[in-house]
Formats: C-alpha cells, structure tokens, sequence
C-alpha cells in the first residue's frame, strides 16, 4: 500500500500571498454622499434596464450585462467614497494616486477637539507627478500641497503606521502636524 505525499507546508514570512496582498490596504473613506449613493443605484438600475431591453432585442441572457458591468460600478463607487488610500503599489490622496518613489512624507494634522483631520503628502521636491496633478490651495492647517480633509473618527494614526511600515518604502516618513511644528511618528511595536 503507498501512502499519500506530504502536505506542503505553507509558507512563512511578513509577505501576505499575492490574492490576500491585493485586499491589504490602509483606506480612509469620506462621509456619507447622497449623490454617490445616488449614482450606484443609478447605474444598478441602467444596468438592469439595458440587460432587459438587450435580453428582449438580441434574445440574449441578460444576466450576463449584469455580471460584465458590476465590476465596473463597484470599482467606481469605490473610487468615489475613497479620501484616502495606500497599498503596496502606492498612494492615492483624492483623486490623485502616487507611486511611493514620489512621496516624500505623510502629514497627519488631527486637532483634539476638531470633527475633522487633516492628510497631507509632501512629495520629493521635482519628482515626476502624473499629468494634470496640480497642488491644492494652501490649507491652514497643513503644509503638504496635496491633501484631503476627513472625519476624525476614521483616522487611526497607529493602524496607519502600521500598514505604513508594512507597505512604504523606507524612505517615507509620517509626521504629526501641530502648533509647534511636525514631529514623526513613533511606529508602534
């Protein structure tokens, strides 16, 4: 009788697979949007329409109209609700993404008694942005020229930190922005 082959052994390290490191991320989201919601619904209810009318005209399956254009809606609903963002293959700060050689540092502004925190990136002085990428109007509160306003509850400095350490180069520092000047981050044992 032949006995059956080992199982493999899975493997081990800091490194998630390749499908698990596609869902890790550090993402902060805006607040309820009325007219996001809005566009979902509206697009769910287009999609279904068109594959009804197609499924009547071509005499084809409407179901697979559905199953082509979900992807795309959720993928833009996603992008529409997403302040801000960074993963493996770089950072996005409202609609602008950023690949981590151009990112110099994150610059977190979060007032203890505010609703709101701010999110900055300061990218590498002359480092090539994407075209059309404009810096913003300055705000007060921080001095990035690319940044994003969000609910304070959202924010987390320390899972940030974390997935920052995990996911950043090197390079790319976080500091806190206050009164008396920027401080970095301590990293979280």
């Amino acid at each position: 009788m032949t006995q059956p082959p080992p199982r493999p052994t899975p493997p081990t390290g800091a490194a998630p697979g390749r499908r698990r490191a596609r869902w890790e991320r550090y993402r902060i989201t805006h607040p309820f949007s009325a007219r996001a919601q809005l566009g979902l619904w509206g697009a769910i209810a287009g999609t279904v329409a068109l594959a009804a009318l197609l499924g009547r005209a071509l005499d084809m399956k409407g179901g697979v109209v559905i199953v082509v254009a979900l992807p795309f809606i959720v993928s833009w609903f996603e992008n529409q609700r997403t302040a801000f963002q960074f993963d493996a293959g770089g950072l996005r700060i409202g609609a602008l993404s950023l690949p981590w050689d151009a990112v110099d540092r994150i610059v977190v502004v979060n007032p203890p008694h505010e609703q709101d925190a701010v999110i900055g990136v300061r990218p590498f002085p002359g480092a090539p942005l994407p075209p059309g990428a404009a810096p913003q109007p300055r705000h007060p509160a921080v001095s990035a020229p690319f940044h994003v306003v969000v609910p304070r509850h959202k924010l987390d400095l320390a899972k940030m930190t974390a997935k920052a350490r995990r996911y950043a180069p090197e390079h790319v520092r976080i500091v806190v922005a206050d009164a008396s000047g920027e401080r970095p981050v301590t990293p979280a044992a």
